[in-house]
């Protein structure tokens, strides 16, 4: 186990961690190595893993917490579970929120805590998350487009944060029901609590997707689908109107016009075949805001999206909330 000491000079930050992951092998390790000698505990969740996780998080000195598997998985449930292990036996201070897919930046949590010990308003700091190995495939590419956020005041976070744990706890903690988005969830119910969320200009971690399939990006997609619809018919009445752009436009551009421009070219070809010029012309208008390789995968995220929208809805009506398969 490798043990980077502080700096003599840094201030005994109150801060713990809640570390969630499956079956993370190296990244797990990765991840807590970079929190060793930075925070009083570390509270690792695992949701079933069979390659030797808990054994490696115990040998590191971490607090295992082993998430009952007999419910269906979120990430919320096992974030809520590390926050309840923490909050049995301390009040207060804050907390890292961070993947198992991730590690943390030596000088993160120093910028991170003095930004909230002078913004006593502010729930949630957060920074840069970068991909580690962007030119690994395409899939790792997008994803570290995807990290490249406005800096500032914000509507939400992701999944790697500091937060004020008291913060968390007085809105009700993490909606454990969400299978994807959350953290937005959370920040809207912290941002009508009158807390602020706040994104810095400073490295925070480093994420390493391994994604190397078209079915793991489909999957992300997706999810990401089931994250817009959910949060829309949780928050989309105005004023804050949560993801219901994002629900519309997947449905929009991956489930009604295609289904119109079908319909169409079944009755009326020539309108059809004008119709479906719409989509190379968005190919297009994209192309030259965020180069071809982007649009081309913004728009195929589209119809991905559209079924997770699909399938959040099927199971709403039919009573039901299943957990999707994750895309690693």
């Amino acid at each position: 186990m490798s043990t980077v000491p502080p700096p003599p000079d840094a201030p005994q930050l109150q801060i713990d961690t809640v570390v969630i992951g499956r079956n993370e092998g190296e990244r797990l390790l990765a991840c807590l190595d970079s929190l060793a000698g930075q925070v009083r505990r570390i509270i690792y969740v695992d949701s079933g893993s069979s390659d030797g996780s808990v054994a490696a998080a115990k040998a590191r000195g971490a607090e295992v917490v082993p998430l009952d598997m007999s419910r269906p998985f979120t990430a919320a449930r096992a974030r809520n579970a590390g926050l309840d292990r923490l909050s049995a036996n301390t009040s207060g201070g804050l907390v890292q929120f961070l993947d198992g897919d991730c590690s943390l930046d030596p000088g993160w949590l120093r910028q991170g805590a003095d930004f909230l010990a002078q913004h006593p308003d502010v729930a949630i700091a957060c920074g840069r998350r970068r991909e580690q190995n962007p030119s690994g495939s395409i899939y790792n590419w997008l994803c570290d487009l995807e990290w490249d956020t406005p800096i500032g005041e914000a509507k939400a976070c992701g999944g790697d944060a500091l937060m004020r744990r008291d913060a968390i706890l007085q809105v009700g903690g993490y909606r454990d029901t969400l299978i994807a988005g959350e953290e937005p969830e959370l920040c809207v119910r912290l941002r009508k609590a009158g807390w602020k969320i706040w994104r810095l200009d400073e490295e925070m971690t480093r994420h390493d997707a391994q994604m190397t399939r078209f079915s793991q990006w489909w999957k992300r997609a997706r999810r990401a689908g089931h994250a817009f619809a959910e949060g829309a018919h949780l928050h989309g009445a105005p004023p804050e109107c949560h993801w219901v752009t994002e629900t519309r436009r997947a449905m929009v551009w991956g489930a009604v016009l295609p289904g119109l421009i079908a319909l169409t070219w079944s009755l009326l070809p020539l309108l059809g075949g004008v119709l479906s010029l719409i989509y190379p012309l968005q190919f297009l208008r994209l192309s030259r805001r965020d180069g071809p390789r982007r649009a081309w995968y913004s728009m195929l995220g589209k119809f991905a999206e559209a079924q997770g929208v699909v399938e959040f809805h099927l199971n709403r009506l039919r009573g039901r909330h299943r957990a999707l398969i994750e895309y690693k």
